[in-house]
């Protein structure tokens, strides 16, 4: 039967209201916004109160199994360079944590994680998924074991996936294998004869989708990459890292005579199917060439500042109109709105002024547009559209997708309709977070999970054996 969820305010299609409810039909999508009194008889009424309804967030960019390492990588102590502790050394760590992780343990990894997204208010996950092959670096029996294990981890949390199966196919130019990648590589028939099985294997799940994730320009030649891209162009979304390092701009121009994200434009790569993750490292040409091909950038502002990556210019990317979707990467934490209130915030550092975006949102964005709502819907709408998804905006016939806020909750305290998109991205903390749901269904109510205690347990006993097999 359909069913109203009833809140104090609600934010719908970009609107505020007071006093109304979403309607959401027998299929779990929305049917519009009414009142109590105006629905049918058969509506089943679910009363929210002190409650603020707001459209489910989007985690566009993830990589599950690097929870394990969550604040254990934060010293220079592990570094032997004279450099320091870099982006580079920091990928000791994650082969570490990658190479650790049975089939068994990913699966109770992946539910922990996902399961701090959906208490985070997180309804859709883009997984970047690069561990396919066994601890030797050989294939499991079933060549996509692992890539199930994750989606099966995010369905039994009740979180909408598109698992963003990744190539990965050398350690960079002129370099041999780098051990630490062995269960990251196949050959490039490998991965597209492994990318279609797991696409038609999840052809028809409800809240799974794949997308193709060739993993960098370092890591996929340059034909390989474009392969990749005619295969999924018109059927997945296309996501990639690009420019997260000036040393990656250096190796692909010695490679190739021209950073990535210029040669990928002039070899017909970039679409409005086409995800950009990071793109720090640009020019303002490259920028445009982004802008002219209709792709979206995936920011993840807490990773980018936990490595050292640089300031994204999130100002240049909204004067031209580039959608921009937010992402949690390596799980040093997961809070979107945290990460959309950065994207500010870093410019602000950078530039030793306030309201940066807020300058130049109304000519790029989206006129008339407040920078609440900007930010807001790079951490809700734009994540979907960038996994190839209708939703974020609770817009009718978009999925019931959603979360709720404690209007008790100190952070909030005090909050209005006309300003909640801004004070949820600006004040909110995610301990607010009090029900979510995905696809009309409450797969949290009132700030619990049916499985928390069980996931939060077997999570606990692979982290101990991880900490164990470190020392």
């Amino acid at each position: 039967m359909p069913v109203l969820y009833l809140p104090e305010m609600l934010i719908a299609d970009g609107q505020p209201y007071m006093g109304a409810g979403l309607l959401v039909d027998e299929q779990g999508l929305v049917a519009g916004v009414t009142t109590r009194d105006k629905v049918p008889l058969a509506t089943e009424i679910v009363a929210l109160p002190g409650r603020a309804l707001l459209p489910g967030l989007a985690n566009a960019h993830s990589h599950t199994f690097q929870r394990l390492f969550r604040g254990r990588a934060e010293s220079r102590a592990g570094s032997r360079t004279a450099g320091g502790d870099t982006f580079w050394t920091w990928r000791e760590q994650m082969y570490r944590a990658a190479g650790f992780c049975t089939p068994e343990d990913l699966y109770d990894v992946a539910r922990a994680t996902f399961l701090e997204m959906v208490a985070a208010g997180i309804t859709v996950v883009g997984e970047f998924h690069y561990l396919h092959r066994d601890f030797d670096g050989h294939a499991y029996s079933d060549p996509n074991l692992l890539s199930q294990q994750v989606i099966e981890a995010a369905r039994s949390v009740g979180l909408r996936i598109c698992l963003l199966r990744t190539a990965y196919f050398r350690a960079g130019f002129e370099r041999d294998p780098h051990p630490g990648q062995r269960r990251f590589y196949e050959s490039p028939a490998e991965y597209l004869r492994n990318l279609d099985s797991l696409a038609t294997m999840y052809a028809n799940v409800d809240g799974v989708t794949i997308g193709a994730a060739p993993h960098s320009i370092r890591a996929v030649p340059l034909e390989d990459l474009k392969r990749i891209a005619r295969v999924a162009e018109g059927r997945m979304p296309l996501h990639l890292h690009i420019s997260e390092q000036v040393g990656e701009n250096a190796a692909c121009v010695a490679e190739y005579g021209s950073t990535p994200v210029s040669l990928l434009a002039e070899h017909g790569v970039l679409s409005g199917e086409t995800t950009l993750v990071h793109a720090i490292h640009l020019t303002d040409f490259e920028y445009a060439q982004v802008a002219a091909a209709g792709a979206t950038i995936c920011s993840c502002p807490t990773t980018e500042r936990n490595l050292g990556d640089g300031i994204f210019a999130a100002d240049v990317a909204a004067m031209m109109g580039i959608p921009v979707a937010l992402g949690s990467d390596s799980q040093a934490q997961i809070d979107i709105l945290e990460d959309a209130r950065q994207l500010e915030y870093h410019l602000r550092l950078r530039d030793q002024q306030r309201g940066i975006l807020d300058a130049v949102v109304r000519e790029g964005w989206a006129s008339n547009d407040a920078i609440g709502a900007g930010l807001f819907r790079a951490a809700s709408a734009n994540g979907y559209a960038a996994l190839g998804l209708a939703g974020g905006r609770l817009a009718v016939g978009d999925p019931a997708d959603f979360f709720t806020v404690d209007l008790g909750d100190l952070s909030v305290l005090g909050v209005d309709a006309e300003t909640l998109e801004a004070q949820a991205v600006f004040a909110m903390a995610k301990s607010a977070v009090r029900e979510v749901a995905v696809q009309g269904h409450l797969v949290l109510r009132d700030g619990r999970h049916p499985h928390e205690d069980e996931i939060k347990a077997r999570y606990n006993g692979v982290q101990r054996r991880y900490l164990e097999s470190s020392n």
